[in-house]
Parts: C-alpha cells; sequence; structure tokens
C-alpha cells in the first residue's frame, strides 16, 4: 500500500489528486502539521512515521514522500526497521541545504517568504496555486515552520544511501528550482536498482502540479514491484 509523507510546511493535502487515485492509500499528518506533537528534525519525524505505519498494522509498504516527506522516507529505508516494499521520492534529495536567507525570514516573522516559497513549489505559478500553498504554509505554525526548514537544512544521508536494499523511485520536475533533477539523479545513482523519472514541464510540487504524469508513474512503480 502507498503511504504518502508530505513536505516542509505542508499538511497532507498536497496529495489530494493521488489520494482520489489511489483509493487504499494514505497520506500521514506529522507532527505539528494538523497532528498533536511537533518535529525537530528528519530522524524523530521517522521516528514517528515509524510509529504511525507499525501502529496500524499497515503492510507492503510503499513510502512516497515529497521534498522533506522524501528526507523522511529516505531516513525510515536507511534505517531498516520497517519491512518496505518500496520507496519513492518525489522533488527530493539525499541533502536539502536551504538558503539562509530563507531561514532568517523564517525566523523573523516575514510572511513575504511565504509568498516567495508559494511560488518556487511550480513550474508555472498562478493565482489559485499560490493560494492553495498559502492555505497549506497557514495551517502550520510559525514556529513549526522554521523547525521544518532547519530540519531540511540540517538532513545529509549522502553517505548512508547504500544502506537502502528496496526498489526504489525517484520522479522529479524537470523545473524544480527547490530541488533540481540532479538531486533525484544523485539518489538513482547511489541506490542500488534505483531509477529516476523526470517529469516534463513540472515544477517541485510535481504531484499537484502534473497529478496524471506522477500517478502514471506511481501506478507503475507499484505495479512492477506487486504492490
Amino acid at each position: 500500500m502507498l503511504v504518502f509523507i508530505h513536505g516542509a510546511a505542508c499538511t497532507p493535502a498536497v496529495f489530494t489528486h493521488q489520494l482520489k487515485a489511489f483509493p487504499d492509500a494514505v497520506a500521514v499528518a506529522l507532527p505539528g502539521h494538523g497532528v498533536p506533537g511537533a518535529g525537530e528534525d528528519i530522524a524523530s519525524f521517522a521516528v514517528a512515521v515509524e510509529a504511525h505505519i507499525a501502529a496500524e498494522g499497515w503492510r507492503d509498504v510503499v513510502l512516497c514522500g515529497s521534498s522533506m516527506g522524501g528526507a523522511i522516507a529516505l531516513e525510515i529505508a536507511i534505517r531498516g526497521k520497517l519491512p518496505l516494499a518500496g520507496l519513492v521520492t518525489i522533488g527530493s534529495g539525499a541533502k536539502l541545504r536551504v538558503a539562509p536567507a530563507i531561514l532568517e525570514a523564517l525566523r523573523l516573522g516575514d510572511a513575504t517568504v511565504l509568498a516567495t516559497l508559494a511560488d518556487a513549489m511550480f513550474a508555472t505559478p498562478s493565482a489559485e496555486t499560490r493560494a492553495a500553498m498559502f492555505a497549506q504554509f497557514e495551517s502550520v505554525s510559525p514556529e513549526q515552520r522554521l523547525a521544518d526548514f532547519r530540519a531540511c537544512d540540517a538532513f545529509d544521508v549522502r553517505e548512508r544511501l547504500g544502506a537502502i536494499a528496496v526498489p526504489a523511485l525517484m520522479l522529479v520536475g524537470e523545473r524544480d528550482v527547490m530541488t533540481p533533477p540532479d538531486r533525484s539523479v544523485f539518489l538513482a545513482d547511489r541506490i542500488a536498482g534505483a531509477r529516476v523519472e523526470l517529469l516534463s514541464g513540472l515544477g517541485h510540487l510535481a504531484m499537484l502540479e502534473g497529478p496524471e504524469a506522477t500517478n502514471l508513474h506511481l501506478a507503475g512503480f507499484v505495479d512492477s514491484i506487486g504492490g
């Protein structure tokens, strides 16, 4: 079964189109993102997701994480405490540096940075996509938004990718400026048997901007591993 993990300052709503296309899939809410608790780093988010999956008794799990969610999925796969059937990242990487100016603006509570981030999520931003992203961002506290991006900035598993031993697919928008395609190529080159798919004309949140293409690749991957 597909289990989706959202990214920084977001909620499971970013996977709206995927949940419609895959009725048996679920999207988990990270601590501090509509559910109690708070997350301070990728490892603590990973522990929370592992606990949630174990408590629900889900089996044959294919983790699919977007951006920070991809980092969490990578961390879970590296830890190897869950018997995963597969791993998918969407616009993610083994290292997720965040521009110091963005971190400082988030620390100061500068609302203009949210507009910058909202537009950076899509290859072709619009008033509609901007409004959708603002709704996501505003549902997460300023403190948690900052913690999320700090967690991304500190994340680095480049030397640990060899521990991943499950089928893996890296999806990335051709025009992703947040986590450019070379980050996904790096992952696929260092995870045994992994492959990368470049999504033409799409940006960082490819699953929102191009759900048809994203869902097609997801379905093909799940079918290929018998999930």
